[in-house]
């Protein structure tokens, strides 16, 4: 009997990433090492198990695709312009210098000038897949590093239209190169505004019928059509899959339905990037590294060692502290694996030797194997660099593109669940505390912390309160709390404002101060008291519910009549 070897392929690939998730747990290494050291295992130079590893890569490079959606579902076309000079200013440098510098020396070297601008450029661009696997595995893709290192991945998604096209011009196809680049940038953004402009007038509709439905399976199935469907149309205008995918989260992203959309498409995509990063470890040939590891080895300290440099000086003059400007570059130091998109184009019409393809791709697979040990010693230096947090300075460089965000004033066991809620929303937040070790160890975990008086103006100032959607105020300090929400009101008045309130005097003087909505500790721990009270006397749950619920309707009537009772007695 005749089995099909696609079939046969995909069982080894899928028995040996359950062997990978369970190694992982258990030895706590990094998922991208264990996935890159499975396909080495599995692939041509090791024990061969995989017989068609190029039709495995072209079903694992949806791995990217769903990435770059989740990652779409975590932004928004308002945050992403909020992002503008970190995409357009910081990623458009680091791509032209890198590329440039990566360019000279193959060229000094003695690659071929076509052969030096697709080297230059194909290895100026850093891994999307891994880098961004990394932050979200770490949750840090809300803090400054994080939104940074975003915004420069994006660009260089980007810039890989432009190089695609050169390819076939830099063969000596014909045409003016200018213009030819010129058409292809002129129809790629023709493209991304007929996507943007319809997924606005269409998907919600489109989302709201299928959700008033009630079928799960249906919904699944259209969060597939959307993401592959506009993955599709990028690449039918010759731009990404991955940047129609990373369109398509964008625009969701903007509507009720993301959280739902995110559940659908998690299993999908951890499942593809681990056959991802396999098929990468299948593509490392062992008896090239073993024939020339010198020439590679020397590419790879040189490539490392020149992008850490170059992304770290373009930070730095952006505006980013040294620690953070350092991480950033450690994170974006390796290939990427549009490299090996690039890079095999390049040979298919003559731009690039074999030999040539076969040494980049080797750097290339190893940087992205040194990936996950650059970002932690990134990590590690940033902590141990950054020192104490000053208190206006350094929160007005890092929080300066940032819009529509939650000031959070007080980072203790309230405003941490407050903050880690706004993260798992997708939405951006800042908090400020007086506690200089609890801000300390919030700056090692790159949350956006800072040390200062959140009833100061300069820093509300720094925190852009001009800019923000709303304030919190967590202190538990009942003066220091009244002081914070006036300082927000007369820093921008009629903010919403949302307080934390220690008793009922507390919170009328909150209310009066300002504060839109008051959440009282002790209310709110009586009525989960007595909640849980009334379900062990097997008291019916909707009408435990409907009793609580006619408590807190009512309860700004009550708390004024109890406040009122208490000034008599006190004899105000």
């Amino acid at each position: 009997m005749h089995y099909p070897q696609a079939l046969i392929d995909v069982l080894m690939l899928l028995a040996t990433a359950i062997v990978v998730v369970l190694a992982i747990q258990r030895l706590r290494i990094s998922p991208v090492i264990g996935y890159l050291g499975a396909g080495l295992l599995i692939g041509p130079s090791g024990l061969g198990a995989v017989g068609d590893a190029e039709g495995v890569g072209e079903l694992a490079e949806f791995g990217i695709v769903f990435l770059l959606f989740s990652i779409g579902l975590e932004l928004s076309l308002q945050r992403l312009w909020g992002m503008r000079r970190y995409v357009f200013g910081l990623g458009a440098a680091q791509v032209l210098v890198t590329g440039a510098a990566i360019g000279i020396a193959a060229w000094w070297l003695g690659a071929t000038p076509a052969a030096a601008i697709i080297i230059g450029g194909g290895l100026a661009l850093s891994s999307t897949a891994v880098t961004l696997q990394l932050l979200v595995e770490r949750g840090e893709t809300a803090g400054r590093f994080g939104r940074v290192t975003i915004a420069v991945l994006l660009l260089q998604d980007l810039a890989v239209v432009p190089l695609l096209v050169l390819i076939p011009l830099l063969a000596g196809d014909g045409g003016s190169l200018a213009a030819s680049l010129g058409f292809a940038m002129l129809k790629a953004a023709a493209a991304l505004a007929v996507i943007v402009v319809l997924g606005r007038l269409v998907l919600r509709p489109v989302l709201r019928a299928v959700a008033a439905g009630k079928n799960p399976d249906v919904f699944a199935a259209v969060t597939l059509l959307i993401a592959l469907g506009t993955a599709l149309a990028t690449a039918m205008a010759g731009l990404s899959l991955p940047l129609g995918a990373f369109l398509a989260g964008l625009l969701i992203a903007e509507t009720e339905f993301r959280h739902q959309v995110d559940a659908e498409i998690r299993t999908f995509k951890g499942l593809l990037l681990g056959l991802f990063f396999m098929t990468v470890g299948m593509s490392i040939d062992l008896p090239l590294l073993a024939s020339d590891w010198l020439s590679i080895g020397a590419l790879f300290i040189a490539l490392l060692a020149g992008k850490t440099l170059i992304v770290t000086l373009l930070a730095r003059l952006f505006g980013l502290a040294w620690p953070t400007a350092m991480r950033v570059g450690l994170a974006l130091a390796e290939g990427g694996e549009f490299a090996f998109i690039l890079f095999s184009a390049a040979l298919a019409v003559g731009v690039l030797a074999a030999g040539e393809e076969q040494l980049l791709l080797a750097a290339v697979v190893l940087t992205l194997a040194a990936t996950p040990l650059l970002t932690a010693l990134g990590a590690r230096l940033e902590a141990r660099f950054a020192g104490h947090p000053e208190e206006t300075d350094l929160a007005g460089i890092e929080t300066g593109d940032l819009e529509n965000h939650i000031i959070v004033a007080g980072f203790g066991r309230v405003g941490q669940t407050v903050a880690k809620l706004l993260t798992s929303a997708g939405i951006g937040w800042v908090a400020v505390d007086r506690d200089i070790e609890l801000v300390t160890t919030a700056r090692q975990r790159n949350l956006p912390v800072y040390f200062g008086d959140a009833s100061r103006p300069a820093m509300l100032h720094s925190l852009g309160v001009e800019r923000a959607r709303a304030a919190v105020v967590t202190l538990d300090h009942a003066g220091a709390a009244e002081r914070a929400a006036e300082a927000i009101q007369r820093a921008r008045p009629g903010l919403p404002l949302v307080a934390r309130a220690r008793d009922i005097l507390h919170a009328e003087r909150l209310r009066h101060i300002g504060a839109s909505d008051v959440v009282m500790e002790t209310l709110e721990a009586s009525l989960q008291l007595a909640s849980k009270t009334l379900q062990l006397a097997d008291a019916d749950i909707d009408v435990i519910a409907a009793a609580i619920s006619a408590f807190r309707e009512g309860d700004s009537v009550l708390l004024e009549e109890l406040a009122a009772e208490r000034r008599s007695a006190e004899g105000h």
